[in-house]
């Protein structure tokens, strides 16, 4: 039976990942640990791997460290005593392959230490763009892994230009769109009653990182999409940011606006209740990666702001737009008066996590796999 680690450290990450986590538990030959780090154990995130336990998952090691999204010194701090605890963790416990998934540190400091202790690494999501920071870490993880679990064609093309093998780059799809075709509920005054929203108007679903090049505007930033969107007369259901440097700055500027009228702000959303958000909201406003990915299954208008979803392959559902009052106020006006629309999703069919685990099971771990030479 092959053992299977996978890194987890956000709320994000796990909630793309947890239908194929749940499809590697189920496997009959493989065995599933999770190694918990980052946000998932401060309860200033909401301390989201009790999320985690809730859903079964054997949770066999966790990683402490300090994130205040203050600064990114801080953030590089965290890597390193990431990175150390994952080498005594991968050394005592010797798992079979790693599993990583994106862009964030802990995926980082994870594939270093399996690398230098010959333990195989696959990573999901490579050869994306994104611009920012997240781009230069998502590619130095995929050329620290073994095996690529790429979500589109033109990702697969990217990782073999970078000189991954073409034999081990495989287009499984985005894991986080698995089960967004199982009938959500569009739950939109369930939802008004729990936030305290009026379902007659309309509503926005804001979710806005940091960029850590910017961290010193984020505070700035996220004031103008709070303001464009009460300039449009739409509603707030906020999200509270990563830990990245900046996400201090927009963590204020949401308290700040925290129970005016029309606004509801939230520490953490289990995955269940953000997909019923998508199905009921009138807009996405932001710069999260879901916005790209997932909610063009549900059709629902994306107003993305600012550089950090730079490059990333697209729907036809987002809306780009710099990061300006005004702008973004016209951007919102334009996707509440289009709704919702029909658009196929450039990241999959829903199907990923069944290909992942079939790879996962029963792709080769010899020793040759561990002599990464570029292809080209």
């Amino acid at each position: 039976m092959r053992r299977i680690v996978y890194v987890s450290g956000t709320r994000a990450d796990f909630g793309l990942m947890r239908r194929t986590l749940l499809a590697i538990r189920e496997h009959e030959r493989l065995q599933l640990g999770l190694c918990v780090t980052g946000m998932h154990l401060l309860p200033s995130y909401g301390e989201t791997v009790r999320e985690i336990e809730a859903s079964g998952f054997d949770v066999v090691e966790r990683i402490r460290v300090e994130l205040d999204g203050t600064s990114g010194a801080m953030m590089a701090r965290a890597l390193a005593v990431q990175m150390d605890g994952m080498a005594k963790f991968f050394e005592r416990s010797a798992p079979d392959l790693v599993l990583v998934l994106g862009d964030r540190g802990e995926m980082l400091a994870a594939a270093i230490a399996a690398l230098h202790l010959n333990i195989p690494v696959a990573h999901i999501h490579g050869g994306e763009l994104s611009g920012t920071v997240d781009e230069p870490v998502r590619h130095a993880i995929s050329k620290l892994a073994h095996y690529h679990f790429a979500s589109t064609v033109g990702a697969r093309e990217r990782l073999i230009r970078m000189g991954e093998n073409p034999l081990h780059v495989f287009v499984t799809g985005a894991p986080g769109l698995d089960g967004l075709g199982d009938g959500i509920l569009a739950d939109r005054h369930g939802l008004c009653r729990k936030y305290g929203l009026n379902p007659d108007e309309p509503i926005a679903l804001v979710v806005f990182h940091p960029v850590v090049q910017d961290a010193l505007d984020a505070g700035v930033q996220v004031r103008a999409l709070l303001d464009a969107l009460h300039d449009q007369g739409v509603q707030r259901l906020c999200l509270m940011p990563n830990s990245d440097a900046g996400g201090a700055a927009v963590r204020t500027e949401l308290l700040a606006v925290a129970g005016a009228p029309g606004t509801s702000v939230l520490t953490h959303l289990p995955r269940d209740e953000y997909l019923v958000c998508l199905a009921a909201v009138d807009v996405l406003a932001g710069n999260s990666s879901s916005g790209i990915i997932e909610a063009a299954s549900f059709g629902l208008p994306v107003v993305n702001v600012g550089d950090r979803q730079q490059g990333r392959e697209r729907s036809g559902n987002v809306i780009d737009v710099p990061v300006s009052r005004e702008s973004i106020g016209q951007a919102v006006a334009r996707a509440v008066a289009t709704g919702r629309m029909s658009c196929g999703n450039v990241y999959g069919d829903g199907l990923a996590a069944g290909r992942i685990v079939e790879h996962l099971a029963g792709l080769p771990l010899d020793a040759g796999l561990l002599h990464k030479r570029n292809a080209y």
